[in-house]
């Protein structure tokens, strides 16, 4: 399990503020938020880039202080900034960043990289983005990793692979074991493939946990805007008023439903309505 208790990390102006959550085995979870939220510094300390400044990350009940090595051999990641190096093809980049990795499997890296068709024999600097991309989460999973940590992949990737992609990562958590971190602005994805959410604004962990219990406590309701009017305040994050029907995201509670229409947020419609929200948290 990944364990992140009251974590802080200060980066000139910007800080990450007591974040806490745990990610359990054989689950994916999704990490949103603007840009500048804070989840690519998240990342970086999850995978020891950079270290927090107080609070604790442990992995698997080990942190990096005293199980650095350990840690790493844990993890498969693809990062926003480019790790190979362009002057080298796939395969030879495979072969230079593989020596660090025990577990590293040089057929597994080519059959991937086949997979997604991509050809090992090309300088990296040739590549389109999405083809550095998936050349880049073709090492991580030829790593043998248990944990996936992906920060904006999908959007670089065609709609074809996108659905490839996603049947990856089902199947590399369907052994109840592996897990995956996937930061991406692309929440419909999320939304039908998360088992968990991390939302994050300002530095702050807003919300963590199950998307069910996400779906249970964010809803939608549509209506006439006095009837979302009527709501007590304190259950209300943000009213959209339109000329003819008017919504609203609020925190769930048993008695708002009468004359409105209701739905469960997507994470994209929580997003908005956070964004835009007044006192009401």
């Amino acid at each position: 399990m990944i364990s992140f208790k009251e974590v802080n990390r200060k980066l000139g102006r910007f800080e990450v503020k007591a974040a806490s959550f745990d990610i359990p085995e054989g689950c994916i979870c999704g990490l949103v938020g603007r840009n500048g939220a804070g989840k690519t510094t998240v990342i970086n300390m999850l995978l020891g880039l950079i270290k927090p400044d107080a609070g604790q990350i442990t992995i698997d009940g080990m942190d990096y202080e005293n199980n650095e090595k350990d840690i790493r051999k844990l993890f498969g990641f693809v990062l926003v900034d480019e790790l190979f190096m362009q002057h080298l093809s796939p395969e030879e980049n495979g072969d230079h960043f593989g020596s660090f990795y025990e577990a590293y499997d040089k057929e597994e890296y080519r059959h991937c990289l086949e997979r997604f068709n991509i050809s090992g024999r090309k300088h990296f600097k040739e590549l389109s983005r999405g083809q550095k991309l998936k050349c880049q989460f073709a090492f991580a999973l030829s790593v043998k990793p248990k944990y996936l940590v992906l920060d904006e992949p999908t959007a670089n990737f065609d709609p074809e692979f996108r659905e490839d992609f996603w049947k990856i990562v089902q199947q590399f958590t369907s052994n109840g074991i592996n897990s995956v971190l996937l930061a991406t602005h692309l929440t419909d994805d999320l939304d039908r493939m998360a088992d968990m959410l991390i939302f994050m604004d300002e530095g702050k962990v807003i919300y963590n946990g199950d998307m069910e219990s996400f779906r249970q406590r964010y809803r939608i309701l549509s209506g006439e805007k006095y009837l979302l009017k009527n709501i007590a305040k304190e259950y209300v994050i943000n009213i959209e008023e339109g000329k003819y029907s008017s919504k609203a995201l609020v925190i769930n509670k048993h008695g708002f439903t009468d004359g409105l229409t209701d739905s469960p947020a997507t994470i994209e419609e929580f997003m908005y309505h956070y964004s835009k929200r007044g006192d009401a948290k």
